[in-house]
């Protein structure tokens, strides 16, 4: 059976951040991902996934200038020591609080640089800090952006992605498959979890539109999800999105998994 993550950056906004956990922990959830902790202190996280029994099992890498359109440094020409800075924060984050996974974020390619040139950094960046990540058992993940909600991201299709994981050549880099985001740039989603399955390290969903609950919206995410478990995928599963309504009210696609309120 699918496990499933409950993503706080996301969910449970009706709470403070702190109590987002504890609702996590009563609505029978035993992993969150969290994908901007860096605001808080490592002290303070490990207490609260602590308190409630929590495993946090994914964050992202800082951004860069997000006020001036950064959206990750992973892959820009001659900002290498400011991704170099960004993730050996991940890094202390990951390693102190057992974190397995950090999505590594690319970055927009900039006006007039030729997206090949930023392909040929963000390689050499991730195979570096796959080195660094591998000593301590961390897997570093690469997420296709729609262009829709994040224009000139530097692959927004799994296909472009994979080129480059397999270009980085570690084995532990593998590809982030968000069904949101896979099926606003490229649709036909069953087929690229199959073509795609021996380098997807984890899964994300939300509805297609509105970013909400499973059973709302175009895609089929049900049968997403039985795939998963007819293909063998036992890694966890982010539920990265916005309630509809409340929460609680939303958790009836959990229902069968164990979670949901008691």
């Amino acid at each position: 059976m699918l496990r499933f993550a409950a993503n706080l950056s996301m969910m449970y906004p009706e709470f403070e951040l702190r109590e987002r956990f504890v609702a996590a922990h009563n609505d029978g959830f035993t992993a969150v991902e969290f994908l901007q902790p860096y605001g808080e202190s490592i002290t303070d996280l490990a207490s609260w996934l602590g308190d409630n029994a929590l495993e946090l099992i994914l964050v992202n890498t800082p951004m860069g200038d997000v006020r001036n359109g950064d959206r990750g440094l992973a892959g820009l020409p001659d900002r290498e020591s400011e991704f170099r800075t960004a993730f050996e924060l991940s890094l202390s984050y990951a390693v102190e609080l057992n974190i397995p996974m950090i999505h590594v974020m690319a970055g927009v390619v900039p006006e007039g640089v030729p997206r090949q040139s930023c392909a040929e950094v963000l390689v050499k960046n991730l195979q570096q800090a796959a080195a660094e990540a591998d000593r301590h058992n961390i897997r570093l993940m690469l997420e296709p952006l729609s262009n829709v909600d994040v224009p000139g991201y530097l692959y927004s299709r799994a296909d472009e992605a994979r080129v480059l994981i397999d270009s980085i050549d570690r084995s532990n880099v593998q590809l982030q498959y968000d069904f949101y985001h896979l099926q606003v740039s490229a649709g036909n989603l069953a087929a690229g979890l199959q073509a795609h399955f021996d380098v997807i390290g984890h899964i994300q969903f939300s509805s297609v539109p509105g970013r909400h609950e499973p059973q709302y919206g175009e895609v089929n995410i049900p049968f997403l999800f039985n795939l998963l478990d007819e293909i063998g995928y036992t890694g966890w599963v982010g539920c990265e999105y916005r309630p509809k309504a409340s929460t609680a009210a939303g958790l009836t696609w959990a229902l069968p998994y164990g979670l949901g309120p008691g």
